[in-house]
């Protein structure tokens, strides 16, 4: 096209039809297909899985300094609760409390693809208005919402993050997975709100306008706190945008493709952004959870290999000469880390870290990201010995859609020459190929979590419930978010 060519189309003012990615998404939304049982099922599990993670970041004044009004004493009567907090706030800052506390630990569900992410993390939009509409509902005489309508929006906004992950790889061009986050809550979000079909569509053009945010807090040399309420961020700015586009906004209908000022152009360096497949329930199915460790997830096989290999090297930890990292590209790329670790973000995504800790203790909690741990001087004496090599054959499993195995193994090396045979973990304890042996760890690790915030009374009564997907289904929302209120 010359010069004089691409000028005059990008001043041309007609209004095109709107983008077909983003139609595909808001019809879906719009109507989606029936989900299956599987999808469902997991969906509680990840409704309570993610709950339970967020009832474990309370415990951090990190992540409470951040949560509560944004101006103080400017609460919301009748608005959304906070789990395991006496607040009630409007709809999008209650998002931003949710989003923040449920991904404040990493130790809520991960999908990796191309891109990667936390689906999850748009349970903070998804919660908070409900949990509002609900109450809003009874206090004019109408029905609140149930559950069911709940999990129906977890499993839509998981698709559309994890389909939309699968081809299109923003952090190669800098940018932060949640903006994945802002767009799949802002979807589901003015559904919820009873948005047409145009209403949603239109609703998610605003979402990509927004752009994305860089993710260089999530690396070397700038890794720091922001990257634990980024997703809080981007979910509250989902409902923002819905509750916007519902009062009349109108759209923005090729945001992805206008020529220099649209999405693809000005912030994606020309890469066309797609959907890998046909939306459904395939993301909420595959889902990958954090039941053993809250560490990135690209090393939580690293973290189960060290484990095992522990008992045979807790008393010659100052004997190692070599330790061989065997992984996939995406954690060479991502947490692969040199030097000094200036704080918990910097450990909770360095590999070297997160395998030298259980090999030493024996373990790897939220504690051991703290200075108090770090400071012990085996853990760095280790790390300088580590080296990640990539296995061709571990990154093609890691992107293969029928395996998406997340595999590290393990050789440690001694002083006087000898090693101990491998380790290897291909599928860690969360993934979908290992649901029976995690599920029950899972439901500990949520009753583990209610006994830290919430009276033994509601802690029975929220678990009697999360046992029975009919009756989970059937219970209304400020029901249930009125057991975590304390």
């Amino acid at each position: 096209m010359s010069a004089q060519a691409h000028d005059d189309d990008i001043r041309d003012a007609t209004r095109p039809p709107p983008d077909a990615v983003l139609v595909q998404i808001a019809d879906y939304v719009w109507n989606p297909p029936a989900f299956s049982g599987e999808a469902l099922g997991t969906a509680r599990y990840c409704l309570i899985d993610t709950l339970g993670c967020g009832l474990q970041a309370l415990g951090h004044t990190g992540c409470t300094k951040l949560m509560g009004p944004v101006v103080p004493g400017a609460g919301m009567r009748g608005g959304a609760r906070v789990p395991g907090t006496a607040y009630e706030l409007d709809p999008v800052t209650a998002a931003f409390n949710i989003g923040c506390m449920i991904r404040y630990l990493d130790f809520n569900d991960t999908w990796l693809a191309a891109e990667w992410g936390h689906p999850s993390d748009n349970l903070g939009g998804i919660l908070a208005l409900a949990d509002y509409l609900s109450r809003r509902n009874l206090s004019e005489g109408r029905a609140p919402l149930h559950l069911r309508a709940v999990l129906d929006a977890m499993v839509m906004a998981h698709e559309i993050q994890g389909v939309l992950a699968l081809d299109n790889g923003f952090n190669r061009v800098g940018l932060d997975h949640v903006l994945l986050v802002r767009v799949a809550t802002t979807a589901v979000a003015a559904k919820m709100l009873g948005g047409t079909r145009d209403e949603i569509l239109a609703a998610l053009t605003q979402a990509w306008a927004d752009g994305g945010a860089l993710r260089t807090y999530r690396h070397a040399p700038n890794a720091g706190s922001r990257k634990s309420w980024a997703a809080g961020d981007a979910t509250a700015r989902g409902v923002l945008l819905a509750l916007r586009t519902l009062r009349g906004e109108m759209d923005i209908p090729t945001v992805l493709t206008a020529r220099t000022w649209g999405f693809q152009d000005a912030v994606n360096r020309g890469k066309a952004v797609t959907l890998a497949r046909p939306l459904g329930s395939y993301v909420m199915e595959n889902i990958l959870f954090k039941i053993s460790f809250p560490a990135e997830f690209h090393a939580q096989t690293a973290a189960e290999c060290a484990i095992a290999l522990h008992p045979q090297v807790r008393d010659r930890i100052g004997r190692i000469s070599k330790i061989t990292i065997r992984t996939h590209e995406s954690a060479i790329r991502i947490i692969d880390k040199k030097g000094k670790l200036n704080n918990y973000a910097d450990r909770d995504h360095c590999i070297q870290y997160m395998t030298a800790v259980p090999l030493i203790f024996g373990r790897l909690t939220a504690a051991d990201y703290q200075d108090e741990v770090a400071a012990d001087p085996r853990i760095d004496a280790l790390r300088d010995r580590m080296e990640c090599v990539e296995d061709p054959q571990f990154t093609r499993d890691y992107l293969d859609p029928d395996k998406r195995s997340i595999a590290n193994g393990l050789t440690v090396e001694f002083d006087d020459g000898s090693r101990l045979p491998e380790v290897v973990v291909e599928y860690p304890i969360g993934h979908r190929r290992r649901r029976q042996e995690g599920i029950p760890l899972l439901v500990e690790k949520f009753r583990r979590s209610l006994a830290l915030r919430i009276a033994p009374k509601n802690a029975g009564k929220i678990l009697h419930l999360a046992e029975d997907q009919a009756r989970l289904e059937a219970t209304a929302v400020q029901d249930f978010v009125g057991l975590f209120v304390v």
